[in-house]
């Protein structure tokens, strides 16, 4: 009966190792397809090292495999990659979380699998799996983690580690639209509007002038985009549409279009990058540090301090969801 039962318990170690496989296959194929979607060189390095690493691993429980006298399923990659190339297919009509939703639950998966993996290996006394196993378990551990950061970094407003694709970006803002109260009085509407006409823009002026359109550079339509926001903004909240207004002053934020005297940082233009990097890093709230960042982006741009600034955006989401 021991026998039996031994026997019994490699098998279901077998198919679970075969399980994981074609799992593996997938995220390898899942890690790739999400380099292009990397903000900066290093997530993009650390997106194909972790594909690298899976092709290892996929490797691993393949030997694995053939050590328990059985042959690895010769189409589990193929299904693998077919798996996540449809993902990534569908996901182009979700919304951005609910893509990396779906990255997460394929790193529980593996994880929960490569935990009951262990459990069988131990109960056989398979050391070699054991081993392969605990390797499995820290990997996707340190994946799930990632990813949960990830997602709240996005939920904090980000800049996330990745990207939204365009066709994500266009449906995550279809669902906000759809989930959005309806908050904006006729009144307000009517002050908007009449903002719009009452703002002058640096591109019509100078059209005016009769320059070419042609000589128009992407400073110069940057500024007329920042000086009609400003000028949106006072318009209206002098107007008492004071959730317009609000609304605008985001935007205005999120693109870096704020005056130096508006940022949550004392004299920012003045600091060096050693100040602005310990001056950022004191900074607690989300939103201050993603206005900050715009700015730096959009005046300085020096690498450091943008590095600080989404380091510092990563550590208040760790904090956030209790990843340490």
């Amino acid at each position: 009966m021991a026998q039996i039962s031994i026997d019994t318990q490699r098998g279901t170690l077998v198919a679970q190792l075969r399980a994981l496989l074609q799992l593996t296959n997938t995220e390898v194929q899942v890690a790739e397809t999400r380099v292009v979607q990397a903000r900066t060189d290093a997530v993009r390095r650390e997106l194909e090292e972790n594909a690298a690493n899976g092709r290892t691993r996929s490797e691993r429980i393949a030997t694995a495999i053939r050590d328990l006298g059985s042959t690895p399923d010769v189409v589990a990659p193929l299904l693998g990659r077919l798996t996540a190339a449809l993902k990534a297919v569908a996901e182009q009509a979700q919304p951005f979380d609910e893509a990396l939703l779906g990255d997460l639950a394929l790193e529980h998966q593996l994880l929960d699998r490569a935990r009951y993996v262990k459990a069988l290996a131990t109960a056989t006394n398979d050391t070699a799996v054991v081993s392969l196993a605990d390797s499995l378990i820290d990997a996707h551990s340190a994946t799930v983690d990632w990813l949960t950061t990830v997602l709240a970094e996005d939920a904090l407003g980000g800049p996330a580690a990745l990207r939204r694709t365009p066709i994500q970006a266009a449906t995550g803002a279809a669902v906000r639209l759809i989930n959005t109260p309806v908050t904006w009085s006729a009144r307000s509407v009517d002050r908007a509007v009449d903002t719009a006409r009452e703002v002058p823009t640096k591109v019509a002026e100078l059209l005016g002038r009769g320059q070419r359109a042609g000589e128009l550079t992407v400073d110069t339509l940057v500024a007329s985009r920042d000086s009609a926001l400003e000028a949106a903004e006072e318009t209206t909240r002098e107007g008492g549409a004071e959730g317009v207004a609000d609304a605008i002053h985001k935007a205005r934020a999120a693109t870096g279009s704020l005056s130096a005297d508006e940022l949550p940082v004392d004299g920012y233009d003045e600091l060096n990058v050693s100040a602005a990097v310990a001056a950022i890093k004191d900074l607690d709230a989300p939103a201050d540090v993603r206005t900050v960042l715009a700015y730096e982006e959009q005046h300085k741009n020096r690498h450091s301090v943008v590095s600080a600034a989404q380091t510092r955006i990563a550590a208040i989401a760790k904090e956030v969801v209790g990843v340490e």
